[in-house]
């Protein structure tokens, strides 16, 4: 019996590798937003087997780079002039590739060592197509699950065109580095204005290691525990005190850097809650994690969730309960409690359905699903609920105005 488990099991690894690898060649061949949804399933141990996270996980820097002859006449279209007019070296390998552009390592004449970010030709129409498939995904599984995924869409839609906008990320590089000035830990990499364009962006160049490779971080003396309590403490407290965020922690924007310090890297894709939304999200945190369930109830709809039978509290506390046990690592070790409490939410789902959802919570959510897999995955006990309570304060602190940068743009 155990020699025929053993087989199954050794069958079932290599079903799922198989798998794996055409998702990924089928995702390089699509390749934009693809590679996107792609680089999220990378990044989530939590829901899918290990051979997935492994393949699509090189989805998230490690994406077949286009040749540097295709390269060259873009990049210099973007400069104005020839590359070596704008540096002193110029590696012709990119040191990143992903969904839509890959990075070059670089010498400016004053010595300094940076990264060229370059998006690729033609992107634009790319984009357009890829959200045009993305909509039409959205309305099947929508008739499907017989739920409101429109907004989601809505909020995708205005969001992912900015991502191929260099002059966007620099201002978003910018405005985030001074939001988080009061954190010597935090970097993210300084603009260099004089040679950033529509599609092309340098910066400083930033040596770290990747935040999962675990076992560089340890060679490096590093301490991943305290990484990952620094990670949890930025996001939440961007998202709960400041309603403005970087929208993208897959690990491959996450580098660990000596001293327990964290950089942060690819701007493109930033959320700024408006200031409406940012109250009812803190109020809905509260209600997840804090002590009085009515506080559950009323941030739902606070934040725009609508629900067939809007007085059945029942929805709301199953979400309730739904988002502490997902947040819990005994929840993660254990998938017959994940597959109960989704069988509870589609229970009730059925019983009261949800009509309407705000699509600004799509990106908070996704930051969250990827930060608490991240933490999982190291086997760390993070107190995901201590985290977000430490900044679901009743009163806002140090907000940026709507419509504006941190540095007051």
């Amino acid at each position: 019996q155990h020699l025929g488990e053993t087989i199954y099991a050794e069958r079932l690894r290599r079903h799922h590798l198989k798998s794996a690898r055409r998702i990924y060649g089928g995702t390089i061949r699509l390749q934009g937003l693809m590679i996107k949804i792609g680089q999220t399933l990378g990044s989530r141990p939590d829901l899918l087997p290990l051979e997935y996270v492994q393949v699509l996980s090189k989805l998230q820097d490690r994406v077949p780079p286009r040749p540097f002859r295709r390269m060259r006449p873009h990049i210099e279209q973007q400069l104005g002039v020839p590359i070596e007019e704008a540096f002193a070296e110029f590696d012709h390998t990119p040191v990143a590739a992903a969904s839509l552009a890959q990075v070059y390592r670089a010498r400016l004449y004053d010595g300094r060592e940076v990264a060229v970010k370059v998006v690729y030709p033609n992107i634009e129409r790319l984009v357009r197509s890829d959200l045009w498939i993305l909509k039409a995904i959205l309305w099947l599984e929508a008739r499907f699950y017989s739920f409101p995924l429109e907004p989601i869409y809505r909020e995708l839609a205005a969001n992912i065109p900015k991502e191929v906008d260099m002059h966007h990320e620099a201002q978003n590089m910018e405005a985030i580095a001074a939001q988080l000035g009061h954190r010597p830990d935090v970097i993210v990499p300084t603009v260099v204005h004089e040679w950033t364009r529509q599609r092309l962006l340098t910066m400083e160049y930033i040596d770290g290691i990747k935040i999962t490779d675990f076992k560089a971080i340890e060679a490096a003396g590093l301490d991943i525990h305290a990484l990952l309590r620094t990670v949890g403490e930025v996001y939440m407290e961007s998202m709960l005190r400041f309603g403005y965020f970087h929208a993208d922690p897959h690990p491959g924007n996450l580098f660990a850097l000596p001293g327990n310090k964290l950089a942060l890297l690819d701007f493109g894709l930033v959320k700024r809650f408006t200031p409406e939304f940012r109250d009812a999200f803190v109020g809905l945190a509260r209600g997840i994690f804090g002590d009085d369930p009515q506080e559950i109830v009323d941030g739902l709809r606070a934040s725009g969730f609508k629900y067939k039978k809007e007085q059945d509290s029942e929805a709301a506390l199953a979400m309730r309960e739904a988002f502490r046990a997902f947040s819990s690592p005994e929840t993660y070790r254990d998938r017959r409690l994940i597959d109960a409490v989704n069988d509870r939410l589609t229970a009730i789902e059925k019983k009261n359905p949800m009509i309407d959802m705000p699509g600004e919570i799509a990106l908070a959510m996704r930051v969250m699903g990827l930060f608490l897999a991240l933490a999982f995955t190291t086997g760390s006990n993070v107190d995901f609920g201590e985290l977000v309570m430490k900044y679901a304060e009743p009163e806002p602190v140090n907000i940026i105005p709507f419509g504006q940068t941190a540095a007051g743009a």
